[in-house]
């Protein structure tokens, strides 16, 4: 099951997470404001300002632990909707899937090629606009 919770001011219809994912372990999305995102980002990246997307994976041998948290930045979700031609819900299920692989342990910096294409395989059963992984390379 997907907890959501929208910590932001961006406005977004209701999303049907159960079409995204069929996961046995709970998975907590957070819709965070650019404060709150730099802070998560400089504490777990160190790195300055916000950034899109960020998955934090949970002990996966552990049982009844959920599978992880992913965060998502609001003013990047609206830029990038609004740059890319599509809507804020969509730009949303692009992230989730992209964090959610990150949760699976997919790593596209040194996977090489693997997160990609299960990202792209996934986008296209689902119908959604051109990828993060994509559009970033």
């Amino acid at each position: 099951m997907v907890y959501f919770e929208n910590r932001s001011a961006l406005e977004c219809e209701e999303i049907d997470w159960g079409a995204l994912c069929d996961c046995q372990k709970d998975i907590e999305v957070l819709i965070l404001g650019d404060e709150e995102m730099s802070h998560f980002n400089q504490t777990y990246r160190n790195k300055e300002g916000i950034t899109d997307v960020l998955s934090f994976p949970y002990e996966q041998d552990v049982p009844n632990l959920p599978l992880g948290s992913i965060v998502m930045s609001a003013t990047l979700i609206a830029k990038k909707a609004q740059e890319y031609g599509h809507s804020i819900e969509d730009e949303i299920r692009l992230l989730f899937i992209h964090g959610f692989l990150h949760l699976l342990g997919y790593d596209h910096e040194v996977d090489y090629g693997e997160h990609r294409a299960k990202e792209e395989e996934m986008i296209v059963s689902l119908g959604l606009p051109s990828s993060l992984i994509v559009r970033n390379s």
